[in-house]
């Protein structure tokens, strides 16, 4: 497909504190589990992704969402004849910089630091884990990742010019991650419109009827199995449907970078670079397919009254606490208090909230401030 594409790994841009090669782990696959074995990685298990776990045990938690992102990720790439592990590496890291209670909590937290003129974005403090916070090897700050990894991480999602990012200009501004870098973003969405449809199937708040009703390609993919299994039951009948969208979404990623790229007409990784668009692409069928899907989602799940109590609840946890800190910097752990001899405070309470898991973002608050709301 695209071998030509692949990223070629001895080409990296390398790491900021040189290091010896491993005898038999490359770069990437070295990046990929010093991201597996890093404390970030292991708080996800308890960072929400869309539904709070007090409803049930079997919703999506930040972690294993990640986990189903690498393994779409990486079949992208075994088809397309990418770097493999890159893209692993990249799908794993891709959410290591989410605070506590999902989207909620980084809305908020940016909401604190725009009183300052700053902001928080969740892929930018995930670098800030990374190259500085992340404290494991006496020789370097960090987790000292490859060139690539820290620059499709931070670029996943969005590019950026010369001058947009000032944290950032030293990622090459202006020109395109490898094409690995740029399978995470869609991947990730494959991965959250299928499983956020599965956890609000699990929670009642959609049924297939539903779904059906407002995206086309569910609703003929829905009727197929309808007819095929009239038997079986309403949960049985709605996962059939589901694997099945994924595979549409995974095949029209696949055939709709493929076709941008035959468009394009690059040459090699290099040239990935410098086409003035993104690559990584679904078909327009796909495309629409996600769209719809994504807002079915926002209409019916996100928006819901269901998780709007919680977001709130959620969203004035952190900013109290945020408050809190800002008013009693003493207060902060040792090592956030000596941070703040170098940074501003609201800077550093951002990074310690940031970093705090569900529970002990609660345990915290209850301990410092006072019993909060019930949840």
């Amino acid at each position: 497909m695209l071998a030509r594409l692949r990223f070629p790994l001895e080409s990296s841009r390398g790491r900021s504190y040189p290091e010896p090669e491993h005898p038999y782990r490359n770069a990437f696959q070295r990046d990929r589990d010093r991201v597996i074995h890093s404390r970030a990685f292991r708080r996800l298990e308890a960072k929400t992704q869309v539904f709070a776990p007090g409803l049930s045990d079997h919703f999506r938690n930040r972690l294993t969402h990640t986990i189903e992102v690498a393994q779409i990720a990486r079949t992208l790439a075994g088809v397309l004849e990418l770097d493999e592990v890159l893209t692993e590496a990249l799908a794993l890291a891709h959410d290591i910089g989410h605070p506590p209670f999902a989207h909620a909590g980084e809305e908020e937290l940016n909401r604190q630091m725009a009183r300052f003129g700053e902001r928080f974005e969740h892929n930018l403090h995930a670098l800030r884990i990374v190259e500085s916070f992340e404290q494991r090897y006496a020789r370097f700050p960090g987790l000292n990742l490859t060139f690539e990894v820290r620059e499709g991480m931070v670029k996943h999602s969005r590019d950026f010019g010369p001058g947009e990012q000032p944290e950032v200009e030293r990622f090459l501004p202006g020109l395109r991650p490898p094409l690995e870098a740029q399978l995470i973003d869609l991947a990730d969405e494959v991965a959250y419109n299928s499983a956020d449809l599965d956890d609000a199937f699990s929670a009642g708040l959609a049924t297939g009827d539903d779904v059906a009703a407002c995206v086309p390609q569910y609703r003929a993919i829905h009727e197929t199995i309808e007819n095929q299994f009239p038997g079986a039951t309403a949960r049985e009948r709605f996962h059939e449907v589901l694997r099945r969208l994924i595979d549409v979404l995974v095949s029209g990623l696949i055939e709709g970078t493929a076709g941008r790229a035959r468009e394009a007409g690059v040459a090699n990784a290099e040239e990935v670079r410098l086409f003035p668009g993104r690559l990584a692409a679904f078909t327009p069928e796909a495309a629409e397919t996600s769209r719809a899907l994504k807002s079915f989602l926002y209409r019916n799940v996100y928006s819901s009254a269901a998780l709007g109590e919680d977001r709130n609840q959620s969203m004035a946890l952190i900013g109290g606490l945020f408050q809190f800190f800002l008013d009693r910097p003493d207060c902060l752990p040792p090592q956030y208090r000596e941070q703040a001899l170098a940074e501003p405070a609201h800077r550093v309470v951002c990074d310690y909230i940031a970093g705090m898991t569900d529970g002990f973002l609660r345990r915290t608050y209850e301990q410092m401030i006072g019993p909060a709301a019930a949840r």
